[in-house]
């Protein structure tokens, strides 16, 4: 009887993660209001100009009511959730000398809401959105500046994550930021990174929104379906060892960041498979930047978030019409339900995330010249079990798996190493998985 007994749990816990879906999942996806976003859009845009050096006094214009404005809506979540947010500025002193896009010395103020997890409280999964905006000259911080989808859309996709995930507890923390002096250089990203840093926060990844609510491309092509996701190759903190190690045994595209970008990706087709999640090998958009990279130059996870076809008349220029083109990042640009659509894959890849125990610290793989590839890892507290995937060594994407149960080693027998990337992942008891972890050291035959 305790063997049946046995054999049935067994079973529908396999079936489980067979079927890799969670009716909560679809409930977080249901619970993210386009009307909401679009209110929230219209606030900030309402605030004339965001830019970084723009009034810090006045209640109505200026980037100071802006994130005075975010905080409270941050506080106002947190009263609805029993004060699970701890909503705080985090903010760093900027000066002119040496910053060409620095016109007068100035706080940069970042607005943090963290909702701590009820197991791995110092586990973070951060979401952001940048609060500034800009004209056509980014020293101009009179000019009005509207911002609408850069990036009034990705910070209000923040605002709108919080209220809907803060109705749920988590195992790890869940950060929802609105980061500042975006256009100036990134400052925002880099002293939270840096805060992060001090503290010890152990960050399982930053998912960067910049602009997610435009779907009319300069190029004349109207896509509501497909986002890209930006990811690095590899760490720039990575050591001499772990450079020569790829040489050797490849890994060339499968640092923590394109790791997390393949999750995101797996996450989405998963649940929402109407979206067309497209994967960029780039840190970002070609000679740009996103405050994603801070994170990424302290060595942490961080991949970008945005739609796939840009329309540069709306980006970073004066409201104006100009040969017959109207020129302005205005609200009329923005596209709702898309942006709700791009907040809803941030919300369900951080409850994933955030449900998932820690991935392996340490893989070892061998099988040089056998007609098996054997792994062996270390486990983790928490885990119910480990999942090993593999792909051809040109895929973008994890394409086979095999879950393999609550052990700390298994060979691939008849899987040849040499053609294929291998990864583990661990696996919770609700059955939701860490990233997956690439091969840190070899095993010897």
């Amino acid at each position: 009887m305790k063997t049946l007994l046995k054999f049935i749990i067994l079973f529908f816990f396999c079936y489980h993660l067979s079927a890799q879906t969670d009716q909560k999942i679809y409930n977080i996806i249901d619970a993210v209001s386009a009307d909401r976003i679009k209110n929230d859009v219209q606030i900030l845009v309402n605030f004339g100009t965001r830019n970084t050096f723009s009034d810090t006094v006045s209640d109505t214009r200026g980037i100071g009511a802006a994130r005075r404005w975010i905080k409270q809506e941050f506080e106002t979540i947190s009263k609805d959730c029993n004060n699970c947010l701890h909503v705080f500025y985090q903010k760093d002193f900027v000066t002119k000398e040496g910053n060409n896009r620095v016109p007068h010395d100035t706080w940069v103020v970042n607005v943090v809401a963290v909702q701590k997890g009820t197991k791995y409280p110092n586990r973070y999964i951060i979401m952001s959105g940048d609060i500034d905006s800009r004209g056509s000259d980014t020293m101009d911080f009179t000019v009005d500046a509207p911002g609408a989808n850069d990036n009034a859309s990705g910070m209000a996709g923040a605002i709108e994550a919080a209220r809907v995930l803060s109705k749920y507890k988590f195992e790890s923390s869940i950060v929802y930021v609105g980061l500042s002096g975006e256009e100036q250089g990134l400052f925002g990203g880099a002293g939270l990174a840096a805060y992060a840093k001090e503290k010890g926060w152990d960050i399982i990844g930053v998912l960067n929104n910049d602009m997610i609510g435009n779907i009319e491309g300069v190029d004349g092509v109207i896509d509501n379906r497909t986002f890209r996701i930006f990811s690095e190759p590899v760490p720039p903190t990575e050591t001499e060892r772990e450079r020569q190690m790829r040489r050797f045994y490849g890994g060339e595209v499968d640092g923590i960041s394109r790791q997390l970008a393949r999750y995101v990706h797996k996450t989405t087709q998963t649940y929402m498979p109407e979206m067309n999640p497209m994967m960029v090998y780039r840190l970002d958009r070609f000679g740009r930047g996103g405050h994603h990279r801070p994170f990424n130059d302290l060595g942490f996870a961080g991949i970008r978030i945005m739609e796939a076809h840009e329309n540069y008349t709306q980006q970073h220029q004066d409201i104006r019409i100009e040969n017959g083109i109207n020129y302005g990042d205005t609200f009329n640009h923005v596209n709702f339900p898309y942006a709700a659509k791009l907040t809803a894959v941030n919300a369900i890849n951080m409850e994933s995330l955030a449900s998932a125990p820690p991935p392996p610290k340490s893989v070892a793989i061998g099988g040089i010249v056998e007609a098996s590839a054997r792994l062996k890892w270390d486990q983790v507290e928490g885990a119910k079990g480990y999942k090993i995937y593999w792909r051809d060594t040109t895929s973008p994407t994890w394409d086979h798996s095999r879950y393999v149960g609550d052990i700390d080693e298994f060979t691939l027998k008849g899987i040849v190493i040499d053609n294929s990337y291998f990864g583990v992942a661990s696996v919770g008891k609700d059955g939701y998985e860490s990233v997956v972890a690439f091969p840190n050291s070899i095993l010897r035959n």
